[in-house]
Parts: structure tokens; sequence; C-alpha cells
């Protein structure tokens, strides 16, 4: 059967000599995978629609297993991620987070449009840190795990003039007098926490410009990396190399 469909490759892979397999995440069809004939060829005609992170029109034949590409044309190349480190890590990052999230052809239109804002916004040069500890949490939520952050997540009361704390390993925040359920959880500032639960309702195509503090910033992404951690569990390459990266300042 013909298929066509709007998808950005999350995944590229060498497959044999001159062949490359490509994963899509698709607005219609979910993740697939695509094998593109002779696209390592100098003058392959797909050479373009198999890099990393490119969005594009894919036309491709498939019974079962893996489709062949028929056609392609791309309809934004995000050719400045892959020519920026940051851009290229944190970008990296998403695709890769997604690809071990999103089970094959599993509906994935919501998917889709946050990848595709989440690289629009890094495109846009906007902070790299805000925008992945975002799109991390619209991972979470989508995937069955979004934190309860309005009220205390064991005895569920909202005390808004109190200091919270949160519990990345029960999935919310916890009270003053329910702390002792999980001694390790991390106190929150007001600021972080207001972000925090702006971040659980805002849609990432919706993000304007935003303008976080440093210490706010570093706030966030420690405590969505424990949400992360405990939550999913992942263990991913791209992720080590932005820890890398980070611990040698670039």
């Amino acid at each position: 059967m013909l298929y066509r469909v709007e998808g950005i490759v999350i995944r590229s892979m060498d497959y044999g000599e001159g062949n490359k397999i490509i994963t899509l995440c698709t607005e219609s069809g979910g993740k697939v995978g695509v094998l593109v004939r002779g696209a390592k060829k100098p003058k392959s005609r797909h050479a373009a629609l198999v890099q990393p992170f490119t969005y594009g029109q894919y036309v491709y034949f498939r019974n079962t297993g893996l489709g062949t590409l028929n056609a392609g044309e791309i309809i934004e190349s995000y050719h400045e991620l892959r020519e920026d480190l940051v851009k290229a890590s944190y970008a990296s990052y998403a695709c890769e987070l997604l690809d071990r999230v999103l089970q094959d052809e599993e509906t994935g239109a919501f998917w889709f449009k946050q990848l595709k804002a989440c690289l629009q916004a890094l495109k846009e040069e906007k902070d790299p840190v805000v925008i992945t500890s975002l799109y991390e949490m619209k991972i979470l939520q989508a995937a069955g795990y979004g934190p309860q952050l309005d009220d205390c997540i064991s005895c569920g009361q909202e005390r808004p003039d109190e200091q919270l704390f949160v519990s990345p390993r029960l999935g919310g925040v916890l009270c003053r007098a329910c702390k002792h359920f999980d001694p390790p959880a991390m106190s929150v500032s007001p600021k972080a926490l207001k972000l925090l639960r702006l971040f659980a309702q805002l849609d990432l195509q919706r993000l304007g410009n935003i303008s976080v503090s440093e210490g706010t910033r570093d706030e966030i992404k420690k405590i969505m990396r424990a949400f992360m951690d405990h939550q999913l569990g992942l263990n991913l390459k791209s992720r080590s190399f932005l820890d890398q990266m980070e611990k040698y300042g670039i």
C-alpha cells in the first residue's frame, strides 16, 4: 500500500553500502520506519530527505515491516540545527526521547506537533533549557506521567501560602506535613513552581518569548531531570552528551 505522510526524521542509520533507514514521527501515522535506497550516494536525490530533524512529505510503499521510500519533498530542512553544536545536541535529545517513548504506529499527532514546535523554537534561538524543560513536561503528560503540581499529591490539600516540595519519585508536590512520605523531596522556589505549573498548562506550540532568570532556569532543569529519571528511567546517549557539554561549560 502506498502512503503519503508529513513527518520529521527522528533517527537515521546506515543500512548496507548505500542505503539509509529513517524513523519518521508522522502527524497521521505515528512512528514509522522507511528504507531509503541509495541515500548515501553522492548524487542521490533523497540524500537531503534522510538528514536528522528534516520535516518533509514522504511517499513510501509498505505491506508489512519497513516501508520503502518512493518520493519525498522537504518542507523545512532545519539545517540551522545541524550546523550548531548546542542546537544539534538539544534537537537530538528531543528526537531520541520521542523515539524511545512513542511506540510504533501509536497515534502521533500530539507528539508530532510538540516535536515540530520544539525544533522551531530551537531554530528561533529561544532558551534551549526552557524549551527542553517544557518539551519534557509535554512528553511526561502524553506518556501518562504528568506531575501533579497544584495540590499535595499525598493529602490533596492546596496550600498556596506554604513551602511545598517536589517529589519526582511520587510524581508531584508535597506539603510540609506530608514530606515524610518522601524525605529526599526537593524544595522548590515559588518562581520555579509557578513556571512548572505554567508548563503543565501551556502547549509548546503557543510558547512566546519567555524570560527566565538563570537561577530559576537551573532549578527547573534540575527538577525536570529528576522527574524524567524517576518516571521514565531512560538511558539516552543524547542526554549523556548534554551532561558532558554542561560539565565542560559548552
